[in-house]
């Protein structure tokens, strides 16, 4: 099926839900007392709140479609290379367990010693009474990991990169990011109130010329990149980006929540893949959710600038600290793959095997470069939720990214690798996914008979 074909079913679709959305709208032209009411007091339901009836309308339209929900799934137990879903076992290339850590009984163990000498929490924010000697292991060993200073651990990565950036920039700065750069980044650039730019993905030189032009016009400037960008497993040419940063006086974030554990001979990041001296980036962001199996974000960088982030930044200030199990369990974990970086290895081993085999079936697999993501693009959201359906139901779990996460021409299976993974996992997988994906684009219909169907008058309370 063409991509033309495909787009133009994708606006039919489109089209049709929005004129049965007017529809049930017109049919409610005579307002309830209450609706009255609400209109009299300036008061609104939920229904008011943007994007939730369009919410209720795709789940509309997938219920037509006889898509099932492919979210919120629950194991049974560890998800690793294997997984028990209903207590049926699949294949699992949808978690970001990248080196087998995630349920290490060494891992286990710290969290548990933990537990015994620090219960499951701190109790209070770190800055009065929460602090642990744990939470300065971990942040030392996340300083070392990334070759600067010092570090701060805070409960949540989200979280980390929403308060640091709201914080540290303001009304007369400027924000300037990857057009992809994860949501978490937009959402600190949003709560600054500092103007925010985006360059086209990965465009170092649009980068320099937008700071070239705007420059003047701003007492500071933050370029924000990621690491491995988590939706394409794709990366920034680091060090164009720290001339730039040089050259135009600003600050350089970069978020490694994707290529802690995954880049570089040891794990410790895009730094050590290209060989450049970390300290030339002003901050390092990171996650302790993926390679390190545990949950939270962390701040890496100067002593001086960590030390304000522990007295001023509200997400830390104003939020109990980590979980001390949480903390020992992510310093046992980059313990043990600073000692084992043939894990690192493996990983890197699967994610190339993985990326040829996809191209070699003719799967559409983007800009990835084949280290820890992978994906595998349909063009459209109800196909790839169809073909990750479909999938599962051949013993391969793996989830569909769809329209709004990526625009609709881009939606597409996220393949998640792993040092777990065996050579014959990922064969197996892309074959299967190669296989599904070519009868799906064979019985393209699917579309129109839902447009005939949304076509028809809502007669289900009648």
């Amino acid at each position: 099926m063409s991509d033309f074909t495909n787009r133009a079913k994708q606006r039919l679709l489109e089209e049709l839900l929005a004129a049965r959305s007017r529809r049930e709208a017109k049919a409610q032209t005579a307002p309830s007392t209450a609706q009255q009411t609400r209109k009299r007091t300036g008061s609104h339901s939920l229904e008011s709140i943007p994007g939730f009836r369009q919410m209720r309308l795709q789940k509309n339209a997938a219920d037509m479609l006889e898509l099932q929900n492919p979210f919120f799934q629950c194991h049974d137990g560890l998800a690793g290379a294997t997984t028990s879903l209903s207590g049926r076992e699949v294949l699992n290339f949808a978690s970001y367990n990248y080196l087998g850590l995630n349920g290490d009984p060494r891992v286990g163990a710290a969290a548990q010693a933990a537990i015994q000498n620090y219960g499951t929490s701190a109790s209070a924010s770190r800055l009065v009474a929460g602090e642990r000697p744990i939470h300065r292991e971990l942040e030392a060993a996340l300083a070392g990991l990334h070759g600067v200073e010092d570090a701060v651990v805070m409960v949540s990565g989200h979280a980390t990169n929403v308060t640091t950036i709201g914080h540290i920039m303001g009304p007369r700065d400027l924000i300037l990011h990857d057009a992809w750069i994860h949501n978490s980044a937009v959402q600190g650039a949003a709560l600054s109130g500092a103007r925010r730019l985006s360059f086209p993905h990965n465009d170092y030189a649009s980068a320099d010329r937008i700071l070239q032009e705007q420059r003047h016009r701003h007492e500071r400037i933050l370029i924000l990149l990621e690491g491995i960008y988590s939706m394409d497993g794709d990366l920034p040419n680091l060090q164009a980006f720290i001339d730039i940063k040089a050259r135009h006086d600003a600050i350089l974030m970069v978020d490694e929540a994707h290529s802690i554990g995954v880049l570089g001979q040891s794990g410790r990041g895009i730094a050590e893949h290209y060989g450049i001296d970390p300290t030339e980036v002003d901050l390092w962001m990171g996650t302790l959710s993926k390679t390190l199996s545990s949950c939270g974000g962390y701040i890496a960088g100067p002593a001086d600038f960590v030390e304000y982030l522990k007295y001023t930044a509200p997400g830390f200030v104003y939020s109990v600290g980590m979980s001390p199990p949480l903390a020992a369990a992510a310093l046992a974990s980059i313990q043990i793959m600073l000692r084992e970086p043939e894990r690192v290895q493996q990983l890197q081993a699967r994610g190339q095997l993985f990326l040829e085999t996809a191209k070699a079936a003719g799967l559409d697999v983007g800009s990835s470069e084949g280290f820890s993501v992978v994906p595998v693009i349909t063009g459209n959201s109800v196909l790839a939720t169809r073909l990750s359906q479909r999938l599962l139901e051949r013993g391969l779990n793996v989830l569909p990214i769809i329209h709004p996460a990526v625009p609709e021409k881009s939606a597409r299976l996220r393949f998640f690798l792993t040092s777990e993974h065996e050579e014959q996992h990922v064969r197996d997988a892309v074959a299967i996914t190669a296989e599904e994906l070519a009868d799906l684009q064979s019985k393209g219909g699917s579309l129109r008979e839902l447009a005939v169907r949304l076509a028809m008058p809502d007669t289900s309370s009648s």
